[in-house]
C-alpha cells in the first residue's frame, strides 16, 4: 500500500506552497522536484471543492471529463460505480455542485482525482471547511480508498490529531522551512524539534495511546 505522508504546521508555514509546487501548481524558487525518476501520475484535491468543481456543469459530466472516450452509456454506468465508491448514489449523477453538501462535493472531487489513477495523491485541507461529523466520514472513506486503490498520498492539515490519524510519515514545516520529519508515532512521541513540541503540548489528546483522534474514532470505519 502507498504510504501517505502528513505534512503539519500552523497558517503560513508553508503547507501548500510545497503541495502546489509538487503539483506544478507554483513554480519553486529554488531546488527541484523528482518523484521517482520517471513519468508519474498526480492529482490534487482542494480544501474548497466550491471553488474547484465547474458549478456549470453536473457531476456526471464533471467526472466523465477525466475518463477515456466510450460510448455515452458505458460513461454514465463508469461515473455511477465511481460514485458509489464515495458513498454516493446514482441519483448524483445530475445534480450540480450548488446542489450538494460540503461534504458530498468533497466526495466528488475525491472521486474524479481518484478517477484518473494517480500515483500520488495531494490533498490539501481537505476536511478543515467541514462540520466535525462530516469531516470523520470523509476521513474514514480516504482510509478506505487508500488501501483500495494504493496512491502515495500527501495530506495537508493544520490539525495534528488528523494527520496523525491519517499518516505513516509526518513532515514538520516552520516558517517555510522543513524542521522534523519521521514515522509519524516516533515524532509525536519523541520530537526533535521545539516548534514539534509546541504544537504536541497545543494538542493534550495525542497524549493519549490510542492513534485517532476522538470525533473520527467515534465514527468508525
Amino acid at each position: 500500500m502507498g504510504a501517505t505522508l502528513g505534512v503539519v504546521g500552523e497558517s503560513g508555514s508553508g503547507k501548500s506552497t510545497l503541495i502546489r509546487t509538487v503539483a506544478g501548481l507554483s513554480k519553486a524558487t529554488a531546488g527541484t522536484v523528482t518523484i521517482a525518476s520517471r513519468p508519474t501520475r498526480i492529482q490534487m484535491v482542494f480544501q474548497d471543492p466550491t471553488s474547484s468543481l465547474d458549478p456549470r456543469r453536473t457531476i456526471a459530466s464533471t467526472i466523465a471529463e477525466v475518463l477515456p472516450e466510450m460510448g455515452r452509456r458505458d460513461r454514465r454506468d463508469r461515473v455511477a460505480t465511481i460514485l458509489d465508491k464515495v458513498q454516493l448514489n446514482a441519483s448524483f449523477l445530475d445534480r450540480y455542485p450548488h446542489e450538494l453538501s460540503g461534504g458530498q462535493r468533497q466526495r466528488v472531487a475525491i472521486a474524479r482525482a481518484l478517477t484518473c489513477e494517480p500515483d500520488v495523491l495531494l490533498l490539501d485541507e481537505v476536511t478543515s471547511a467541514l462540520d466535525v461529523s462530516v469531516q470523520a466520514g470523509v476521513l474514514n472513506l480516504l482510509r478506505r480508498l487508500r488501501r483500495e486503490t494504493n496512491p502515495t498520498t500527501v495530506f495537508v492539515s493544520h490539525d495534528l490529531p488528523v494527520v496523525r490519524y491519517m499518516s505513516d510519515l509526518i513532515a514538520v514545516m516552520y516558517r517555510g522551512k522543513l524542521v522534523e520529519f519521521g514515522e509519524t508515532e516516533e515524532v509525536l512521541s519523541r520530537p526533535s524539534h521545539a516548534y514539534t513540541a509546541q504544537l504536541i503540548n497545543n494538542h493534550p489528546s495525542l497524549h493519549r495511546s490510542e492513534p485517532s483522534t476522538q470525533r473520527v474514532a467515534s465514527m468508525g470505519e
